[in-house]
């Protein structure tokens, strides 16, 4: 079995309220469970308005298939965030053969 993680580092433009920065986070969650069936939460910075980060994990039984599935979760997400940029990407593969 192995394990794609992901961690993304969003930085919000022109954000004012935690309830602003929330809206813009959770349709990006949203977006990307509905259409890649991740697991995916906001994973840090809940009360910094200009930043978010988020934490996705995929479970595949090929390497190759978690990693490409996590490439494609990444690109999604980049073109999505027209409310902010992502400016820190960190990843991981887990093998638990």
């Amino acid at each position: 079995m192995r394990v794609a993680v992901c961690r993304l580092t969003l930085r919000l433009h022109d954000n004012r309220s935690l309830k602003g920065k929330r809206q813009i986070v959770r349709s990006l969650i949203d977006r990307i469970r509905h259409r890649f069936e991740v697991s995916i939460a906001e994973v840090g910075d809940q009360d910094r308005l200009k930043s978010a980060r988020i934490g996705i994990a995929a479970v595949s039984g090929d390497a190759r298939h978690a990693t490409e599935m996590m490439d494609r979760v990444v690109e999604y997400a980049e073109a999505q965030l027209f409310e902010a940029d992502v400016i820190d990407i960190e990843r991981d593969l887990i093998d638990l053969d």
